[in-house]
């Protein structure tokens, strides 16, 4: 009698992958996926961060990658046990590469590969000094004149960037650059992170007062750290802030305050890059072989201009240079946006006895915290999760394990049941002439995140003023400025004290522009999206988020960022591939993307 069970017919799989691997069999491989099958690789085979798709896709990458990655020994992963459910086969996996160790998550539909995700996790010869390999740190014995570890940390800050280069620059001190900076601190990587900021998160303590996080902290945790039990759900801005700084001594990250980059140039002979720094008034010159920008994701404010602007006798803001509320008492302002930013500020205006209104431009989606906090993340990211099993760790490779171009139809029927549990709450916002959207295709907010990175608010309270009619709310363009007042393009005036503009951020490229030259940054090209030919998302296809965590046109030129999630997981992936290239290992890049879009 066959032994049909999920673990036996796993094995199987498994079993001739492995074999038609030793072999070098890329047919023999390509016939163990599906038709409709998607191979999505982090670093370990590719070295970037590339999904191929069908057995076609399969068969291209191996054919050019096998000789040199040498990918095998693919396992069940000790303590786990395959899953089935609906005709579908999970399993967690282990292999090896020529060069490192890795971990994924393999699905089956009959008996054939649908998707598969190898994600690199170490390098041989170079794993991680942690757990049975962490450092002593206490030297035992007598010995004259030894140092200390304070001491030897004091001597290593003192000499990095002057008498010893760093081998990476990460411009950025945010959740990127130091969730980078502690990754590669602890491979052994040196690398200075600059920050214009006088403090490791000042970038959250100076945004206005009432900004927290909207993301649960299941999805927030740093690498190596967690944030304890007692933890807030949601972080205010400024416990953030002394998190991050507190993360930045304890992780002994060489983190550059008050540093501010004004040029960085490339040397194409020598393979390394020319950055100029203004450290605190003293100029000093870094030459680091790699560059890393961790400016954010949103990081390069978009202020529009208007006419009239220049003779506006009240104050006009960016969002994000926006203290808050308390100047504002009793005064008119106008908020122009509708999204995330733009709801934080007219609430906390409007708690502080502000005479607000909310210039919406164009439809936004709106989601209830608590309705994304159970359907939309409680699987992963909760409390119950994490008693499930669900590690941050798993859970991060579960997400990671569903292939962008079928990613939608996952969240698709998420987003209608929060839409028919909170239809009251929706059918309010639309009376009161909010203009509402679910996404092109209705897959809602995590999908407009990654191709687009804006037009969506979680609600913490301020679509019910909305729907109240406490922030007055008004639908248009802006046309002009006037001496006290911002006039639409249909004429309606809006009188004001102040303007925010909460009108979002630029790509990431346009940092490159400034920082070393726009030919750079067009030759990188557009930073983020994934080419859905959605709204703000322009085609061809790309099937990874653009430029992000991996290598660029732009040799030793990298971008690193997004929320903390992203920022926790993806900056092991371009830890490993710095590392990599520091120790002068083989790394040769397949599916490097191609430049479609300049900004």
């Amino acid at each position: 009698m066959l032994d049909s069970t999920a673990t036996s017919r796993t094995q199987v799989v498994l079993d001739t992958l492995n074999t038609a691997l030793a072999a070098g069999d890329v047919d023999g491989v390509k016939a163990l996926f599906a038709t409709d099958s998607y191979w999505r690789d982090l670093v370990s085979i590719t070295w970037n961060l590339k999904t191929v798709e069908g057995p076609e896709g399969v068969a291209d990458m191996l054919s050019r990658q096998l000789e040199h990655t040498k990918p095998g020994n693919f396992q069940i992963q000790d303590g786990e046990v395959p899953a089935e459910e609906g005709g579908v086969i999970t399993t967690w996996i282990t292999f090896e590469t020529k060069a490192g160790r890795g971990w994924g998550l393999m699905r089956l539909k009959d008996d054939r590969i649908w998707t598969l995700l190898t994600a690199l996790q170490e390098l041989k010869g170079f794993e991680e000094n942690r757990g049975k390999r962490r450092p002593m740190g206490a030297e035992h014995g007598a010995q004259k004149n030894r140092q200390s570890w304070k001491e030897r940390r004091e001597a290593e800050e003192a000499r990095l960037g002057y008498e010893v280069q760093p081998y990476t620059v990460i411009v950025g001190g945010g959740q990127g650059g130091i969730a980078l900076g502690a990754r590669l601190r602890q491979l052994g990587v040196p690398a200075i992170v600059l920050d214009k900021h006088d403090r490791p998160g000042d970038q959250w303590r100076s945004r206005y007062k009432s900004l927290c996080l909207h993301d649960p902290i299941w999805y927030d945790h740093l690498p190596y750290i967690k944030f304890p039990d007692n933890w807030p759900v949601f972080t205010p801005k400024d416990k953030i802030g002394d998190w991050l700084e507190m993360y930045t001594k304890v992780m002994e990250i060489n983190y550059w305050t008050r540093s501010e980059v004004q040029s960085a140039s490339y040397d194409e002979v020598s393979g390394t890059w020319t950055v100029k720094v203004n450290r605190d008034g003293e100029q000093v010159t870094l030459k680091p072989t790699q560059l890393v920008l961790a400016t954010g994701m949103s990081g390069k404010p978009n202020m529009p201009k208007f006419p009239g602007m220049d003779s506006f006798k009240g104050e006009i803001q960016h969002s994000s240079q926006h203290e808050g509320p308390d100047a504002w008492t009793g005064k008119k302002v106008v908020v122009v946006g509708s999204n995330n930013s733009a709801h934080d500020i007219c609430a906390a205006l409007w708690e502080a006895d502000a005479d607000v209104t909310m210039v919406q431009r164009s439809s936004t989606h709106i989601v209830r915290s608590d309705t994304l906090m159970e359907i939309g993340l409680g699987g992963l990211y909760s409390e119950d999760a994490v008693a499930n099993g669900v590690t941050t760790e798993k859970a991060d490779m579960i997400f990671a394990s569903l292939p962008y171009r079928i990613m939608h139809e996952f969240q698709i029927p998420l987003y209608d049941q929060m839409r028919e549990r909170d239809a009251e709450f929706y059918a309010g916002l639309e009376k009161a002439g909010f203009q509402l959207d679910w996404g092109d295709d209705g897959s809602g907010l995590f999908m407009k995140y990654l191709r687009r990175g804006s037009g969506y608010y979680i609600d913490v309270g301020a679509s019910q003023l909305i729907i109240d009619g406490e922030v007055k709310l008004v639908q248009g363009q802006v046309d002009h400025f006037e001496e006290d007042a911002v006039v639409l393009t249909d004429g309606t005036r809006l009188p004001a004290d102040l303007v925010v503009m909460a009108t979002g951020y630029g790509s990431m490229n346009g940092w490159a522009a400034d920082l070393i030259s726009p030919e750079v940054a067009d030759k990188v090209g557009k930073v983020w999206g994934l080419g859905s030919d959605t709204t703000k998302d322009p085609g061809p296809w790309e099937g990874e988020q653009r430029n992000m965590w991996k290598p660029t046109q732009q040799e030793n030129l990298w971008f690193h960022g997004g929320n903390l999630h992203q920022s926790r997981h993806y900056s092991l992936y371009l830890a490993l591939q710095l590392k990599a290239r520091m120790e002068g290992l083989e790394t040769p890049v397949y599916g490097l993307q191609q430049v479609h879009h300049l900004s």
